[in-house]
């Protein structure tokens, strides 16, 4: 452990430390005007998330409440201390900007995700390809912030230049990279056409995969693509949050599918039901719910991410020493992606665990098409690709995609079975869910 007066601390000791911070957090935002007339609207004081039970009333927050604040949302520090903005993606609006203190980029942020790396099984002094993405995403510059707390030297080259990134993961000889998971694949897949065989001519050993989650399925091809004793860990945040800060699996996690919440001392997560928006129990499916403690300038209360969660049926019991801090699934999908197809639920990720297990198909290459009718989704078409150096038909592909679907999903779905190279690749986060009228 890298902090462990914190991590060893038990959840009690955990729920303690947050309601101290939750108190001084809204004595802070009392002074703000945003944020008191946001409570108002709820019949609330800032001072109440003193109360016992005062965050467990407080009002959410969503995108609508800071589209209606732009451009500088919930600003809750003097301009003139603001170092620098990140921003949102921006694919439902405008993007959304959030600042960071000199205190919030460089102490609490180095502080967060030292944490998560050293959790992950990163090593101080180590070499670190990073290639997510720089400009006002906040992923390139925290794992850099990161991989800096932790002495590593840091290849920042951000996603693209394949041909050079993968030529220099050989000659540099990485040890950890941070990526998405799409990203990684595509790499391989270059370095192939390359003549370079990452299995013997990389040196890397751990990978950082985030901005996607991923099927177990698709890691363990994935993982089986790199060099002996490679390990991919998954990690989990949001520009509101602060930054891949949330979650991380870990040695202890990985086999389980499973992150921790490593940084619970300086964000609370609550894990609610999207629709009663009350906590869920230990197996359940809920809804992240973010309150971040420590931020200066763009702190958070009851952020809703819409994103989708397995709380872990034992959230307590990490043989890593973390007795305090839960454990969750691998990210579901997100309550605003789910897509109901003639009156059934469907998420993307179900989508994706059953290509990734079908045989001869490009794990990351593929695309979901639909058609709206009214409500509901009139029709829905899946398009895969064939592996060029696999010997199975493509039309055993389709039949075999098809079969799983209704076994699975309980309805048929068109599948369309393309030739390696014609679906979109991403260097970061995927868009999977396309309507029939952007199709190209």
């Amino acid at each position: 452990m890298l902090h462990p007066d914190i991590e060893s601390l038990d959840y009690p000791a955990i729920c303690r430390l947050q309601k101290e911070r939750l108190a001084k957090l809204g004595q802070r935002l009392s002074e703000r005007p945003d944020w008191v007339a946001h409570f108002a609207a709820a019949g609330m004081k800032l001072s109440d998330l003193a109360a016992e039970d005062g965050l467990a009333h407080a009002p959410f927050l969503d995108k609508s409440a800071l589209h209606s604040r732009y451009p500088f949302p919930f600003l809750a520090a003097p301009m003139q201390s603001v170092r620098r903005f990140m921003a949102t993606s921006g694919t439902t609006g405008l993007p959304v900007l959030f600042g960071m203190t000199e205190h919030d980029y460089g102490e609490l942020l180095p502080y967060q995700m030292a944490r998560i790396l050293t959790a992950a099984g990163v090593q101080r002094g180590q070499r670190a390809y990073q290639g997510y993405g720089y400009g006002l995403w906040i992923g390139g510059p925290a794992l850099d912030v990161g991989f800096a707390a932790l002495d590593c030297a840091t290849f920042p080259i951000g996603p693209g230049r394949g041909e050079l990134v993968v030529k220099w993961l050989r000659d540099h000889s990485y040890d950890v990279a941070s990526m998405s998971p799409l990203w990684l694949m595509s790499l391989v897949t270059i370095a192939r056409q390359m003549g370079i065989d990452p299995k013997t001519e990389w040196t890397i050993r751990l990978a950082i995969l985030g901005g996607q989650s991923v099927s177990a399925e698709f890691r363990k091809q994935l993982e089986a693509e790199m060099p002996d004793g490679f390990v991919s860990q998954n990690i989990y945040g949001t520009t509101e949050a602060g930054g891949p800060v949330l979650a991380i699996s870990t040695p202890y996690t990985h086999d389980d599918d499973e992150l921790q919440l490593v940084n619970e001392d300086t964000i609370i997560t609550e894990i609610l039901d999207p629709v009663t928006l009350k906590p869920v129990s230990p197996g359940e499916v809920g809804e992240i719910v973010i309150t971040t403690l420590c931020r200066e300038a763009s702190p958070v209360v009851r952020w809703r991410t819409r994103d989708l969660v397995r709380l872990s049926p034992s959230p307590f019991d990490c043989r890593s020493g973390r007795r305090g801090m839960r454990k969750i699934g691998r990210i579901i999908g997100r309550s605003d992606d789910m897509l109901k197809v003639k009156g059934v639920i469907v998420f993307p990720s179900q989508i994706e665990d059953i290509i990734a297990a079908t045989k001869g198909t490009v794990k990351e290459a593929w695309q979901i098409y639909v058609d709206k009718e009214r409500t509901t989704i009139g029709t829905m078409c899946v398009a895969v690709e064939a592996e060029r150096s696999s010997d199975r038909p493509t039309e055993q592909i389709v039949s075999d995609v098809k079969r799983e679907m209704r076994a699975r999903l309980g309805m048929s779905v068109e599948v369309e079975c393309l030739q390696e190279g014609t679906l979109p690749r991403y260097e970061a986060k995927a868009t999977r869910v396309l309507h029939r009228a952007e199709r190209t």
